[in-house]
């Protein structure tokens, strides 16, 4: 099964108050999220981390990497930066990209930390999955609304758990309070 998931941020106290999380405080965040993440994933399915993985925690990376089920790709988010200078954490991940394609549901799916405003084979119907704005309706939220292929990661978007492509639309259509998505998704050749 493939997985994804961005904007984790574990070991960062001033994320529960940015996004609203329902924590009381980062430990408890950090336990809540391993927990959902160990609840869905197995040891054989892959998890697409959509960048920022962890942040001013009193953590390394490879702590939380350890206790996490699954195959671990991290596309590179704004914080992600220490990741890349820590041999222990690199080797728990199965790769690091800056930015990728991948193919889920016979769809050609764009990952990327930062939400872009055309992708690989974006006037052929592929997807982009990305984080970065969390669950702030912004200016950027406004703008990325609008592409009906582009699903935000962000695991507050997603209850806390890394989620299925079908999953991602769904929370995508229930978050934007739309529903063009999930139809154009259902409607299209090759849905599992």
């Amino acid at each position: 099964m493939i997985y994804y998931i961005s904007d984790l941020h574990f070991g960062h106290t001033n994320v529960i108050f940015f996004d609203k999380r329902p924590f009381k405080d980062r430990d408890e965040m950090d336990r809540v999220l391993m927990e959902n993440w160990n609840s869905r994933v197995g040891d054989d399915d892959t998890v697409y981390i959509v960048g920022d993985l962890c942040y001013r925690s009193a953590h390394y990376a490879d702590w939380y990497l350890k206790q996490l089920k699954g195959h671990k790709i991290l596309i590179l988010g704004n914080h992600d930066g220490p990741i890349l200078k820590d041999p222990e954490a690199l080797a728990l991940l199965d790769g690091v990209e800056k930015m990728m394609d991948v193919n889920d549901c016979e769809k050609t799916v764009t990952l990327c930390h930062y939400p872009i405003a055309e992708w690989n084979s974006y006037f052929h119907g592929s997807w982009h999955v990305f984080g970065h704005i969390h669950n702030s309706k912004n200016e950027s939220y406004e703008f990325m609304k609008k592409k009906r292929h582009a699903l935000n990661a962000g695991c507050m978007i997603n209850n806390y758990m890394p989620v299925t492509f079908e999953e991602l639309i769904r929370n995508n259509e229930r978050f934007r309070g739309a529903q063009e998505v999930v139809r154009d998704f259902e409607g299209a050749p090759g849905k599992r």
